[in-house]
């Protein structure tokens, strides 16, 4: 198990970093123009990013981003 001392700025600093990630992937992930192939690995790297936004936000904040 690892852990990671952050101050609370550097907490909000690293949820807005994930929102502004996570906004833009739901956004390409929606776009029909995308092919297939590449929206597969664009939800790959949603869940991840995801389930470390989980770690930093609250319960109400999260649910905005669920795919």
């Amino acid at each position: 198990m690892l852990g990671l001392l952050v101050s609370d700025i550097e907490k909000k600093e690293i949820e807005y970093l994930l929102k502004r990630e996570l906004e833009e992937l739901i956004i390409d992930i929606r776009d029909r123009h995308i092919d297939y192939r590449v929206k597969r690995v664009m939800k790959e790297r949603h869940r991840i990013l995801f389930r470390l936004f989980r770690r930093v936000a609250n319960e109400e904040e999260c649910l905005k981003y669920i795919l």
